[in-house]
């Protein structure tokens, strides 16, 4: 027993000793727990909506930008990455709402395309020796996020307020899309105003969330907080701030795993969410609890 107390004393001491003497921790504590609420605000309604995949197809379209933005030679690629996922957030929605090709055909479409768009010009455009180390890291996020740079914590931060205001100024309407498109555009609600904001938003947060869990790895943060709120919570109010709080509990911890461990902090942070998920299903199978 003390041998077990004595374990998490060290490692206790230890990441407080990091926190303190490194502003690299600090900031990826910052941007993981940002970047987690954010992801899990709105996870909650597009697993509703059925559209879950939105935040897989474009992770794969940033993936891809951001492949573009480097053969380019643009320092800063977020700044080409971001309008390029927005717009095609924008063209996922609208292409989604085409009879002819469904809303997860054009997921696959889109995300695919780009996907392998962005490996093919990495590959004849590589000006690094370790193409398959960039690769890795961009699609898990094995370091990114323990390199980021005070201007992209602040620019997190910023984006992350204005997520969280938009969220919650419009949150009776997204609540209204949510459940009954079709009774809300009865009853006056901009729907498509409201979709768009949605694909707009979500867009925003996958470029941010790419360097907390590379891009592979992103869907994990919107899908698995919001499953497992669902599993014991039933209001969609309170399975959004259960979202919140197990999504940011699980970016927490699995950055700090990954810290003292020396593991990959993506994969860290979805493995954590998985365990969790499995625990929030035992509890709902315990306790009756099942979002409807």
């Amino acid at each position: 027993m003390s041998g077990i107390i004595d374990f998490f004393v060290d490692n206790a001491n230890t990441l407080v000793e990091y926190i303190t003497t490194y502003p690299f921790v600090r900031y990826a504590l910052i941007v993981g727990v940002l970047i987690a609420l954010c992801s899990s605000l709105l996870g909650v309604t597009l697993v509703l909506k059925r559209f879950s995949f939105i935040g897989d197809g474009l992770s794969h379209v940033a993936f891809g930008a951001m492949a573009m933005a480097t053969v380019i030679g643009i320092t800063d690629n977020m700044i080409f990455t971001m309008p390029v996922t927005i717009i095609c957030a924008i063209l996922l929605l609208r292409t989604g709402q085409n009879t002819k090709i469904k809303g997860d055909a054009a997921v696959a479409m889109i995300s695919v395309g780009a996907l392998a768009i962005g490996y093919l010009l990495m590959n004849i455009f590589s000006s690094s020796n370790n193409l398959s180390g960039d690769v890795c890291s961009t699609l898990f996020g094995s370091t990114s996020i323990l390199t980021l740079s005070v201007f992209e914590v602040w620019l997190c931060v910023a984006l992350s307020v204005v997520v969280v205001i938009l969220f919650i100024l419009f949150y009776n309407k997204i609540f209204a899309v949510t459940f009954d498109e079709n009774f809300a555009k009865a009853t006056g609600v901009h729907s498509e105003f409201y979709n768009l904001l949605i694909a707009v938003v979500i867009a925003v947060i996958i470029v941010l969330a790419m360097n907390l869990v590379g891009s592979l790895l992103i869907s994990a943060l919107v899908i698995f907080p919001a499953l497992s709120a669902m599993r014991v919570f039933k209001s969609f109010k309170s399975v959004t701030i259960c979202s919140a709080i197990f999504s940011v509990s699980c970016a927490l911890l699995g950055i700090v795993i990954s810290i003292l461990f020396d593991t990959p902090v993506g994969s860290t942070i979805v493995a954590v969410d998985i365990i969790a998920f499995c625990a929030f299903y035992l509890i709902g199978l315990l306790s009756g609890g099942k979002a409807k």
